[in-house]
C-alpha cells in the first residue's frame, strides 16, 4: 500500500517487459521510470526525473536539462546506496530556483547498474579493475535515452542547454564524454572525479583532445580536503591542464576546493546548489 503522503509522487513507468509498472517518488516533481531497455547495452534501468517548480503551469516553457549519473543517490533515500543519504538535489534545486540563483531546469538521475557500473563509468581498461564501456555508455545515453527524455518532458536540445555531471567515477565519464562530444554537452558537473584511473589516463586525452574543441563546455570542478592528498594533487592537476587547454577561470571553468569535503553523498549535497549556480545561472 502507497503511504498518503507518498501519493501525489506516483507515476508510471516503464517494465522490461513493456507493461507500466507504478514506481513511487518522495515528491510530486519526481517522477520515476523503471526497467529503461537499451540496444547498446545488456542491463535495464531506472530514471529519476525532477521537474522545475512552474513546470506543469506554463504547458509551452522548454527547459535545459542536466542528466546526473547514479541516479538511485540523488534524490529519493529509499533507494540510496547509504540508506537515507542522498544529495538532496530537488532540495537544492528548488532553494536555488526560487531565490533567482540558476535557471529553472529539467534534471535527469541515472540509475546505475550495479556490477556492470565500473565498466559503463569508465572509457578504457584499467590493468586491474577491467571496465573501458564508457563509448557505449554515451552511445546508450545520446541516441537512446536523451531521444526519450526529449519526447516526454519539454527540454531544450543544443550543447548550450544540456549538461551531464557526476561523482566519482560519475565525474571521470561525465568528463570523459563532454571532452569526447562537446557538440552534444555544453555544461560539465565533475565532482571528486577519479582521475587515478587507469594510470590517470584522462590526462592523456585532455592533452589530446583540448586543442580541437573550440567551444569549451562550462565545467564545474570540485574536491574535497579530507578526499586525500592523492585526490586533492590529482584534481589540481587536472585544473591546470585545463586551464592549459584553454578553459577561462570563472567563465568556464570553476574549482573548488571544499573544506571538509569527503567522498561521500552527505559532501556532494552541500556543492549542489553552488553547482547549479555556476553551471545553470539565473
Amino acid at each position: 500500500m502507497i503511504p498518503p503522503e507518498y501519493g501525489a509522487g506516483l507515476e508510471l513507468g516503464w517494465h522490461a517487459s513493456g507493461e507500466p509498472q507504478p514506481a513511487v517518488t518522495p515528491h510530486e516533481r519526481l517522477h520515476r521510470h523503471t526497467g529503461f531497455r537499451s540496444r547498446v547495452l545488456p542491463d535495464v534501468r531506472d530514471l529519476i526525473v525532477y521537474t522545475p517548480p512552474g513546470y506543469e503551469a506554463d504547458r509551452e516553457r522548454m527547459y535545459p536539462v542536466l542528466y546526473l549519473q547514479d541516479g538511485q543517490n540523488l534524490f529519493d533515500p529509499e533507494t540510496s546506496y547509504i540508506p537515507g543519504q542522498t544529495w538532496q538535489v530537488r532540495e537544492a534545486a528548488d532553494a536555488a530556483i526560487e531565490a533567482g540563483e540558476v535557471e529553472p531546469l529539467v534534471i535527469v538521475g541515472i540509475y546505475n547498474t550495479g556490477v556492470r557500473r565500473m565498466a559503463e563509468y569508465t572509457h578504457d581498461a584499467d590493468r586491474k579493475h577491467g571496465g573501458g564501456e564508457a563509448e557505449l555508455y554515451g552511445e546508450m545515453l545520446m541516441r537512446e535515452l536523451m531521444p526519450w527524455i526529449a519526447a516526454h518532458y519539454r527540454v531544450k536540445a543544443g550543447p548550450e542547454a544540456t549538461g551531464l555531471g557526476g561523482s566519482s567515477l560519475g565525474g571521470l565519464v561525465s568528463l570523459y564524454l563532454g571532452l569526447r562530444h562537446p557538440e552534444r554537452f555544453g555544461r560539465l558537473a565533475v565532482m571528486s572525479p577519479s582521475i587515478w584511473w587507469n594510470e590517470k589516463s584522462i590526462l592523456r586525452l585532455l592533452r589530446d583532445s583540448a586543442g580541437q574543441i573550440e567551444e569549451k563546455p562550462r565545467i564545474w570542478l570540485d574536491v574535497g580536503d579530507r578526499e586525500g592528498p592523492v585526490t586533492m594533487q590529482d584534481a589540481e592537476t587536472l585544473r591546470r591542464r585545463l586551464t592549459a587547454g584553454g578553459w577561462e577561470a570563472e567563465e568556464t571553468l570553476h574549482f573548488e576546493r571544499v573544506a571538509g569535503g569527503r567522498h561521500d553523498e552527505a559532501s556532494w549535497a552541500e556543492r549542489v546548489g553552488p553547482m547549479l549556480g555556476f553551471l545553470f545561472p539565473g
